[in-house]
């Protein structure tokens, strides 16, 4: 998936399948098409866990950093629907970040995606990106592979808003972000097994970076809900 704009907002939450259906209807229906309506929202994808199990990724792609301040985003945020204020009590394990891109190589968006939520150890960071970078180059020109972007969290000055308090206001955050898509999923077997595993922490990683695989269930631009 070329990256598109210059922040994000990555999550990650569990949904239990008896509010499985419901939550794909109002999220592909009602959801994205309201997040897409935002000036500043460029894409939405939503990921649904490889192994069939309750965790979703779900990636909004953003104009720029300002976005996540822009009013139209915390109009929404503070004044969320009927649907909506049902659904988000049975968002589970809420990760909520809010990023600026550091770096991104490739283009489409592939079936299969690998996350890695990681940390650079300490004055490690340069050293850390420079050798993600590399890495990015190298995956998206071996079969399978489509793209490879970085993003680290920068949580903006802002107040709480209705949607988190409805949450419980129990969100978490990542540090850095790693997503990698392919169209073969061995591609990705290879990256997590290898530059992605525990070979990560010679290059500036912490120890403990948490890995997830996931499959395409939605895609959509701003362009294609007009």
């Amino acid at each position: 998936m070329a990256f598109l704009g210059q922040a994000a907002v990555a999550m990650w939450w569990n949904m239990a399948a008896e509010h499985r259906e419901e939550f794909e209807h109002w999220h592909s229906h009602e959801h994205f098409p309201e997040r897409m309506g935002i000036p500043g929202f460029l894409r939405g994808s939503r990921w649904s866990s490889a192994d069939g199990g309750e965790g979703f990724f779900v990636l909004y792609e953003l104009e720029n950093y300002e976005t996540l301040t822009s009013s139209g985003y915390l109009e929404r945020l503070n004044n969320p629907t009927p649907w909506s204020t049902k659904m988000m009590p049975h968002h589970q394990g809420m990760v909520r970040s809010q990023c600026r891109l550091l770096h991104s190589t490739g283009g489409g968006i592939g079936r299969h995606a690998l996350t890695l939520r990681l940390s650079p150890a300490e004055g490690r960071d340069a050293e850390l990106l420079a050798h993600l970078s590399a890495l990015a180059t190298s995956f998206v020109s071996q079969p399978g592979g489509v793209a490879f972007h970085v993003l680290r969290t920068e949580t903006p000055q802002a107040a709480s808003t209705r949607e988190q308090q409805i949450r419980g206001g129990k969100d978490k955050a990542a540090d850095w972000i790693v997503a990698a898509a392919a169209y073969d999923a061995s591609a990705l077997d290879a990256l997590q097994r290898g530059a992605l595993g525990e070979d990560i922490e010679r290059h500036g990683a912490l120890p403990g970076a948490l890995a997830g695989r996931y499959q395409l269930a939605y895609a959509a631009s701003a362009h294609d809900l007009k």
